[in-house]
Formats: structure tokens, C-alpha cells, sequence
């Protein structure tokens, strides 16, 4: 008999929590041939046998945290196999419920990637500071009742990512005709499903309203159409969700944030009047390179050049060696929000790239997020951090500082307001709403102040941001 063990799955992964189980005792599989999925911190991951021959005992369940070098299975080596050497980290494909489907990325792109041994550079996806725009795809068959329950597991070819995302949004995936690889279902057949739904019900949307006295309609939502198991307690129906390990990751870096981290939130606005006139203009420029002009380049260059001159808002405090090391690089994170919980990849040296640059860097980060083709040393060595509320909705909020990062900018959603001129004039001008939250250890109130000034003198005069060094 030959034991499988986790391979180590990236630098600094300790153990992986397993998602879902490919073969049975009995089944005769490949080397080469994935046999489970495992979720790390920040990626869901699919494991290869590196042994051939017949399945003959499984010894881990799905749910399980597996350490790096843990037993998987035990096969019975068939005469003459070849055993495929072990994997190297690979990327977050989809799981493959079948033994040779080619995984699908989780990407808005409609492309089917290749297998994780030979899988080319992501799409570019847009950059996040705009709603991701769903790109045209083929039209997958959809049942007539979208509106069924939710289907939790059998035979469907669906990644975990995809049945939380139908989950949300309350569609069946056994009524989906998946467009991907070997049948698989992805984000856009989902979608699709949404948007036929939702031309369903617009007829009925346009009846008269119901007279007095009369109660309007109410939508079912049934229970298929939520996240967890059904269960009871002392009051009533519940429902119990195991909580993912990059939930688990996500909270005990909150609770360390907000345990260790005396934070003080500015709240300011920044008039990209010219700034949209600028970007205007210059989106189609960016568009025949394949690139989406959106602020958030911009914004990104502004916060790089500020911290420049800021160098208390670019350092960590060392509390062990009572020091604080302040950082000659200028490393900006930018959190996006994906199926699998937030993710924060960081662009290098942002205070030396151009516009042009910075845009073509977010659109590749982005898309090696979202395409779940990024590596743990992708999120590592940020300095500062970005969220982007506005590509949601929303203006103010106080953002938790990524530790053991000293501060962090969200920005909202921009909005037209009448704005008093220094002629006592008024004008419809519109605003960027900013929320930097910072680590009062360090960062005093004065000097936050100054540096979201600069922030937003820069995006006020964009000529001074094109030329800033």
C-alpha cells in the first residue's frame, strides 16, 4: 500500500481544511489525477495523486484540517504505474467533482483555464475600482423554475465559490447548463440564470398595484436558498455554517486589528471635478490597450506620492524592540472583495509606476484574484492598504488597519453635491468621499491630516499628480 500525503501547498501554509473528496475506496485512478480539494488561508486548492492504482482506504473527511504531510488515501499501486512528482503551490482552480474536467477560474472571464500544470497567465479583469463588467458569453440552457431551491452537492460540476455565489443569489444549480470545461458551471451561466429570472418578472412587475386593502404578492424564499444546515435551538429553526478557513484567517486578524490598535478615523471629501474630465477623456486611449480607465488609478498614485512625504503613515511598529520602522519602499494593498472572502494583493513600488502602469498592474492583480491564480507571497510586503467601498455603494465607513500596517484609506462612492466656489458661487461639483482610519500609537491626529490633505490636493489637480516624482 502507498499513502498519499498533502504536498506542502505554499510558504507558510501549515495545514489545509478539506472541501470535498473526488474518489471513493474502490476507484482505480491516475497519477496526476486530483483526488481532493483543500482550502488554505487564501486559496482553494485541488491535489493530485502522485501514485496510480486502486483506492483502498480514505482517511480524511470532508470538513477535516489536514497538516502539510498528512495522510490523504492509500492506494494499491497498479503494476507498472508511474508516480507524478508532487505539486509545487498551485493556483485556486475550481474543484473537479469529475477526473478530468480542465478547471474553470472563478473570473468573470467566460475562458475555461488549463490544468494547473501547463495554466496560462489570468485574463485581465477590470480594475477594482468600478463594478466588474460581465463579459458576453455563451447563453447556457436555463430551466424554467430558477427560483427552486438551491442545490447543495451530487454529481454537479460546481466549485464551492460557484454554489455560494448561487446560494446567494437563490438559483438551482441542477436547472444550469454549465459553459465551462467539461461541462463545468460557471459564474457567468449562473448569472445568466439572474438575468432570465429577473426578465420573467419584470411582466408582472408592470400589472397594476393591488387596490386597497388589497396585500401585495410576497416572494418565497425557500430554505434551499440559504447558507448552512438546518438545525433547531432553544427558540426555533437555525441554520449552522461551518466557518472556511479564510474566514477564520479574516477574524483572527480583526480581532488582532482591534485588540492591539487604538484607531482614529479622519472623514474628508476630495473634488475630482477635473479628475473625471481628465479620465474621460482619456478612457478610450486606455480601452484600445485593453485597459478599463477607472479613479482608482489615480487614487492609488496619489496615496504612493503622499506617503512619500508621510513616512509615519508607511511604517510598522515594532513593539517587541519598543522601535518603529519606517519603509524607504512604497508597497500599496488593495482589498478585493471575491467569493472567497476579502483578499488584499499588494502592487510594488507604486510610488515609482505612471498612470498607465498603475492601471495595467490593478487589472492584472484583479484579475489573478478573481481568476483565484494568485500565490501567498502575492499578499505579502504591503505597506499601506486601499479598500474600495465605493465599487459597492456606500461613502463613509471606519476601515479596520491591516496589521501591522499603521493606516488605511476607503474610499466611497463619488457623488455630485452643490459645493459653495471661493466666487460664493455654486456649483455641482463631484466628490470623493474618504475615510482614513490610522493607528494612534504612531500616527497623530495633525499629521494624518496633512497627508489626506496631499491626498486630495493631488486628486484636485490632477497635472500636479501627472507630473509628481
Amino acid at each position: 500500500m502507498t499513502e498519499v500525503k498533502l504536498p506542502e501547498l505554499g510558504d507558510g501554509i501549515e495545514s489545509g481544511d478539506v472541501l470535498e473528496i473526488f474518489v471513493s475506496v474502490g476507484d482505480v485512478i491516475t497519477a496526476g489525477q486530483d483526488i481532493v480539494e483543500m482550502e488554505t488561508d487564501k486559496a482553494t486548492v485541488p491535489v493530485p495523486s502522485d501514485v496510480g492504482g486502486k483506492v483502498t482506504k480514505i482517511s480524511v473527511g470532508e470538513g477535516d484540517t489536514v497538516p502539510i504531510g498528512g495522510v490523504l488515501i492509500e492506494v494499491e499501486a497498479a503494476a507498472g504505474a508511474e508516480s507524478a512528482p508532487a505539486p509545487a503551490a498551485p493556483a485556486e482552480p475550481e474543484k473537479k467533482p469529475e477526473p478530468k474536467p480542465e478547471p474553470q477560474a472563478e473570473a468573470p472571464a467566460p475562458e475555461p483555464a488549463a490544468p494547473p500544470a501547463a495554466k496560462p497567465a489570468a485574463p485581465a479583469a477590470p480594475p477594482v475600482a468600478q463594478p466588474v463588467a460581465t463579459p458576453a458569453a455563451r447563453t447556457p440552457a436555463v430551466a424554467d423554475e430558477p427560483d427552486a431551491p438551491v442545490d447543495g452537492g451530487g454529481s454537479i460540476p460546481a466549485g464551492p465559490a460557484i454554489r455560494r455565489f448561487a446560494r446567494e443569489t437563490g438559483v438551482n444549480l441542477a436547472s444550469v447548463t454549465g459553459t465551462g470545461a467539461g461541462g463545468r458551471i460557471t459564474r457567468d451561466d449562473v448569472l445568466a440564470v439572474v438575468r432570465s429570472a429577473s426578465q420573467k418578472a419584470a411582466a408582472p412587475a408592470a400589472k397594476p398595484a393591488p387596490s386597497a386593502g388589497t396585500a401585495a404578492p410576497r416572494t418565497n424564499v425557500t430554505s434551499g436558498d440559504l447558507p448552512g444546515t438546518p438545525d433547531t435551538d432553544d427558540y426555533g429553526p437555525i441554520r449552522v455554517e461551518r466557518m472556511s478557513k479564510i474566514r477564520k484567517t479574516i477574524s483572527a486578524q480583526m480581532h488582532l486589528s482591534w485588540s492591539t490598535v487604538p484607531r482614529v478615523t479622519n472623514f474628508d471629501d476630495a473634488d475630482i471635478t477635473d479628475l473625471e474630465r481628465l479620465r474621460q477623456s482619456s478612457k478610450d486611449d486606455y480601452a484600445a490597450q485593453g485597459l478599463k480607465l477607472t479613479t482608482m488609478p489615480f487614487l492609488v498614485k496619489a496615496v504612493a506620492t503622499a506617503l512619500r512625504h508621510h513616512p509615519s503613515l508607511n511604517a510598522v511598529i515594532d513593539s517587541e524592540n519598543q522601535q518603529v520602522i519606517y519603509k524607504d519602499y512604497v508597497n500599496i494593498g488593495i482589498a478585493v472583495d471575491t467569493d472567497n472572502g476579502l483578499v488584499v494583493p499588494v502592487m510594488h513600488n507604486a510610488d515609482q509606476m505612471g498612470i498607465p502602469d498603475t492601471a495595467r498592474n490593478i487589472a492584472e492583480m484583479a484579475g489573478k484574484v478573481r481568476g483565484g491564480k494568485f500565490g501567498v507571497n502575492d499578499l505579502r510586503g504591503g505597506s499601506f492598504t486601499i479598500s474600495n467601498l465605493g465599487a459597492i455603494g456606500g461613502q463613509y465607513s471606519t476601515p479596520i488597519v491591516n496589521v501591522p500596517e499603521v493606516a488605511i484609506l476607503l474610499v466611497g462612492r463619488s457623488r455630485k453635491l452643490p459645493v459653495v466656489m471661493p466666487d460664493d458661487s455654486i456649483q455641482p461639483r463631484l466628490m470623493m468621499p474618504l475615510s482614513l482610519s490610522y493607528d494612534h500609537r504612531l500616527v497623530d491626529g495633525g499629521t494624518a491630516a496633512r497627508f489626506l490633505n496631499d491626498v486630495i490636493g493631488y486628486l484636485q489637480a490632477p497635472s500636479r499628480l501627472l507630473l509628481a516624482l
